[in-house]
């Protein structure tokens, strides 16, 4: 393990056992090359968040603090643990359907394996024709350099103006609004410090939030936060985005905040589970002593960002196993931890598919600009993947930084890619993302193809005649 040159944040791996965990640090330096993360870097100037006075105190058993709205919270009635986002859709084969519900499909079933034929092209179901794009001959597909736009032209100019930290309307969709899953916090108010603190928090998150990560605050809830995660270059994570909801209970900061991630219902790490549990010692989620663990004082939320960034979405999360760590740098344990990169990779594009039919209130336009600028970056690893390089090993736009001759990706995986390949292809089509040079050569295979079947005219008469 590397040297630690300061005490940041520690890891915990989400393992059902629970044995001895591998802690992990974090630092400046290691953040920064794990997501791109350093605190000194210049930053674009954002609107000052303008701080608000609680209107009123809803004195409930949760100590659910309500601004500028009187609406009465539900008492809390009981705890609940790891509820399914999607039990009706949701599927545990990596080769299997996308997590969650699809707009494309009235069910899960359809989701996977079930292509329409459109000119030589799969189309997923529910794609109706015909688009502008599905109805171009191959000659004129494989001549466009261009990505055809689908989505309308403003989706890049709000995604360019996203803001990295802002206050919105509405929570109806935040996974901690309901009373039963904040856990039975018996408080009557907040404490004293409450208010300031999150204020506080809210201007270190403005102010110091790394390029890659996106924080929404709400107007009327000042006790939720919703953040997204992108993941970072050079792990099986890269080009995806990963959205947590956050709730600051009444006794914060004297306990840390409870943080769910948003899964679909996909384990795509040991230490985020499928039903959205985040096991990270700083979130007291995991043991751990001392600076292990949350500090009233010193945490904050930035740094729990911070820490799922770089330690959690790692190039290696096979290693965030508790035990696993021992076998780093062994021959069995790289060959092991190869294979997991590979099925976190499948699980990584099913959560993109998941995350553009399902895009979390807000983060609409993100979502789609993303992809739109992103979706490319995706297809080329994929194809890269698929010709035998690495999990993991592209840099950004399609750099490898292990040896090209590399040929570690299993028959399986690549099986499993391949189906992945054409409803990510289609999904980031029709958000307007530069797919030209995928489709044309689809278009150009499918004209060869048909251009041979031609040719060979029809089946020989093989009759025995007397």
């Amino acid at each position: 393990m590397a040297t630690r040159p300061s005490k940041r944040s520690y890891l915990c791996a989400g393992s059902s056992s629970f044995d001895d965990p591998d802690v992990v640090e974090v630092s400046p330096a290691a953040a920064a090359a794990a997501g791109g993360w350093n605190p000194g870097h210049q930053k674009r100037k954002r609107s000052q968040v303008v701080s608000r006075e609680i209107i009123e105190i809803d004195d409930d058993p949760d100590g659910v603090v309500i601004i500028g709205e009187k609406a009465p919270v539900e008492k809390n009635k009981h705890s609940v643990g790891c509820p399914l986002v999607w039990p009706k859709h949701v599927k545990t084969s990596v080769a299997g359907d996308t997590a969650g519900p699809s707009t494309y499909a009235s069910n899960s079933t359809a989701i996977m394996g079930g292509f329409k034929k459109l000119d030589g092209l799969d189309i997923p179901p529910g794609v109706e024709a015909p688009l502008p794009w599905l109805q171009k001959t191959a000659a004129e597909m494989s001549s466009n350099s261009k990505p055809i736009p689908i989505l309308d032209d403003k989706v890049d100019e709000r995604y360019n103006t996203f803001k990295q930290f802002d206050t919105v309307d509405g929570h109806s969709d935040h996974y901690y609004v309901k009373p039963e899953l904040r856990r039975a916090l018996v408080v009557k108010k907040p404490s004293k410090d409450w208010a300031k603190r999150i204020q506080h928090e809210w201007k270190v998150l403005e102010k110091d939030l790394p390029d890659t990560i996106f924080v929404r605050a709400y107007e009327d809830r000042m006790d939720l936060l919703r953040a997204v995660i992108m993941g970072p270059a050079g792990t099986p994570y890269h080009d995806g985005l990963f959205f947590f909801d956050i709730y600051f209970p009444p006794q914060y900061p004297n306990i840390p905040p409870l943080v769910n991630y948003r899964s679909g219902g996909l384990r795509l790490n040991p230490n985020l589970y499928n039903c959205g549990k985040v096991c990270l010692s700083l979130l007291n989620t995991w043991a751990g002593s001392g600076c292990e663990k949350w500090n009233p004082s010193n945490s904050t939320m930035l740094q729990v960002l911070v820490s799922i960034q770089a330690l959690v979405l790692n190039a290696k999360p096979y290693f965030n196993e508790p035990g696993y760590a021992n076998s780093a740098n062994t021959p069995g344990g790289e060959k092991r931890s190869l294979t997991y990169n590979e099925d976190t990779f499948l699980l990584s594009c099913r959560t993109m598919l998941y995350s553009l039919r399902n895009p979390p209130k807000h983060f609409e336009d993100f979502v789609a600009g993303h992809f739109r600028k992103h979706g490319r970056n995706v297809l080329v690893a994929c194809k890269a993947y698929l010709d035998g390089a690495q999990v993991g090993c592209l840099a950004g736009n399609g750099v490898q930084d292990v040896d090209e001759g590399d040929k570690s990706c299993s028959l399986k995986f690549k099986t499993s890619l391949k189906r992945l390949f054409e409803e990510l292809l289609m999904e980031f089509t029709v958000k307007g993302a530069d797919c030209s040079k995928f489709l044309s050569e689809k278009a150009k295979k499918s004209a060869a193809s048909a251009s041979s079947t031609t040719s060979r005219g029809p089946p020989a008469d093989t009759t025995l005649r007397l």
